[in-house]
């Protein structure tokens, strides 16, 4: 009778399958939910299986409510799911080499193909700026300038605007024979607000001045610390000694210009793009050509070692540095930290370097070097010298300047081609 059991089970089964309770409802086109008036034995069967097979099929799924996973079974039937995210590449050894040497060989070539020697002082230093783009950023710099000062701008013609186009023509002009490159020179420019406004280069030079002897016996009662020193005895005659030959492929066809500046500041600087502006504060406290080509060398002297170009290499670093200390300390202290023992003391380094090459630029434009050391003592009492400001200013105080170049090797140098120039030899290439 077990098959009749069976036989029962079976029937059972199918009419329950066929009670219209249970069965799905075809949608008509309208939208509407209706039963269907006709269907088949076969077709409700075959949902019930369908529907039967599916609720198996779930109740298998071992993560019913998890997205699917890829997954593979090994033969002791254990599920291996893949790591989820990037392959952890610190885990191999040959490919963490691979980085560190490709890393280390990309940062050298870049070091090293960077590495330039500056002029006359053969100091080696690393500038990632390009010499077209620095000569771009000089030339936005100057337009701004004009545009800023408009209106104040002493026209071409102006006798302080002669006077001092003349003296940076002298400049420039011992800036070319002291590199002795055959560059392209183009003729000293007025970069006056009118273009057409000319003025004649003819001149008349103002007579050397050299220091009396009351002037050098207060220089050489002067004293100071070896320690404080940025630019000593020692460094020169090192960085002179050296074979190395000063780059200034940046100064090649360098279009250079002057503007006059009607403002009582005592300032005046040199753009990279060999764009010289003066203010006349600065010509009315120094009254000689002497004091006023000093003043003009140091700023040229900026633009010969590309003290611009440089300062912003060193910034990029710092701000890299700065970003990971923030991490450890207070924003606030490392600003400060940042600026006392790497900016400032950076830029003073850079004006003790500008005072040297101006140093030598005056003495082979025909100006007694001896005047220098003068100039940036009385620059320092009209921008009132401190105790403790020199370490929290950009620019050294002007009595230590003063006492560098004046009992520095340095000044021996620069009167020799003084005394040069003086006897008509002159000193082409003494680099």
């Amino acid at each position: 009778m077990s098959w009749y059991r069976r036989t029962k089970l079976v029937l059972d089964s199918v009419r329950r399958n066929l009670n219209p309770k249970i069965l799905p409802s075809r949608i008509n086109p309208t939208g509407s939910s209706n039963p269907s008036p006709k269907f088949s034995g076969f077709s409700s069967i075959e949902v019930g299986l369908r529907s039967w097979t599916n609720t198996n099929r779930v109740a298998h799924n071992p993560f019913p409510s998890q997205a699917k996973r890829s997954y593979y079974v090994d033969r002791y039937q254990v599920r291996h799911f893949k790591p989820r995210g990037p392959r952890k590449w610190l885990q191999n050894p040959k490919a963490v080499w691979t980085v560190v040497l490709l890393g280390s060989g990309a940062l050298i070539t870049l070091y090293f193909g960077n590495l330039e020697t500056v002029p006359y002082t053969k100091r080696t230093h690393f500038v990632l700026l390009s010499k077209s783009m620095e000569k771009r950023i000089g030339e936005s710099q100057f337009e701004q300038i004009k545009k800023t000062y408009k209106g104040k701008v002493l026209p071409a013609i102006h006798p302080e605007s002669i006077r001092v186009r003349l003296i940076a023509k002298d400049v420039i002009d011992a800036l070319q024979r002291g590199l002795s490159h055959e560059h392209v020179w183009s003729d000293l420019g007025y970069g006056s607000m009118d273009s057409t406004a000319r003025g004649s280069d003819r001149g008349v030079k103002e007579v050397g001045m050299a220091l009396s002897e009351d002037g050098q016996e207060t220089l050489s009662g002067m004293r100071w610390s070896k320690d404080d020193q940025i630019l000593d005895d020692k460094w020169i005659q090192e960085s002179r000694k050296k074979d190395s030959k000063g780059e200034s492929a940046h100064l090649e066809g360098i279009n250079w210009e002057v503007i006059v500046v009607n403002e009582p500041m005592v300032n005046a600087f040199c753009l990279p793009a060999g764009k010289i502006v003066v203010f006349t504060g600065l010509l009315d406290h120094f009254k000689s050509d002497a004091e006023v080509a000093t003043v003009i060398g140091h700023e040229v002297g900026h633009a010969v070692a590309r003290h611009v170009a440089e300062g912003i290499t060193k910034n990029l670093w710092f701000a890299i540095l700065q970003l990971v200390l923030y991490q450890f300390v207070m924003p606030d202290l490392v600003n400060t930290m940042s600026a006392l023992f790497l900016r400032l003391p950076f830029s003073r380094k850079m004006e003790i370097e500008a005072d040297y090459i101006g140093l030598l630029l005056l003495a082979s434009a025909g100006y007694d070097p001896r005047i220098a050391p003068k100039v940036y003592e009385k620059l320092g009492k009209l921008g009132g010298d401190v105790a403790l400001g020199e370490y929290l200013s950009t620019h050294p105080s002007g009595k230590k300047r003063s006492q560098l170049l004046a009992q520095a090797n340095v000044m021996e140098e620069a009167l020799m081609i003084y005394r040069e120039v003086q006897s008509g030899r002159g000193i082409e290439g003494f680099l």
